[in-house]
């Protein structure tokens, strides 16, 4: 049997959200789904994602290569680092993104799955679809484990 996940979520609880700035509430979004881990330095997805709801409000769909750009510029004028520009790290958090069923690709452009909200996206694919699957196999291991003869 192989030892590579079928699908994978991490959820994490944080305080309620009071008085965050946009950038703040996509970095909780972020940590809370498993998308960037807690002390993470390297929080570019923050950025890309901050920059697909935008374009999403406009039905837009960016290239990597744009979505690129406007990180850098979006962090530059927040004076952050530069860690994480290369195409090829924007690209493994698009597929992060895609993965979670948070983003669509089609023609090498991305975009907000549907363009619709976020929280509908939770609800429909990851609250809906992911995490039952998820469940449904755990209790299939466990049904497994329970009917294993003693043998310890």
């Amino acid at each position: 049997m192989k030892e590579i996940a079928l699908g994978k979520i991490t959820l994490r609880k944080y305080e309620k959200p009071y008085n965050l700035e946009k950038r703040e509430l996509v970095k909780k979004i972020c940590l809370s789904l498993g998308l960037l881990q807690p002390g993470d330095s390297r929080d570019v997805i923050v950025d890309i994602l901050l920059i697909l709801i935008k374009a999403k409000n406009r039905k837009e769909k960016l290239s990597s290569e744009e979505i690129r750009k406007r990180v850098e510029k979006i962090r530059q004028e927040k004076s952050l680092g530069t860690n994480g520009l290369a195409e090829s790290n924007i690209r493994r958090q698009l597929k992060r993104l895609r993965d979670l069923m948070i983003i669509d690709k089609k023609e090498n452009l991305y975009n907000i799955s549907e363009f619709a909200s976020l929280s509908e996206i939770f609800e429909q694919k990851i609250v809906g679809f992911q995490l039952p699957q998820i469940i449904e196999r755990i209790k299939e291991y466990l049904k497994e484990l329970e009917e294993k003869p003693s043998d310890l």
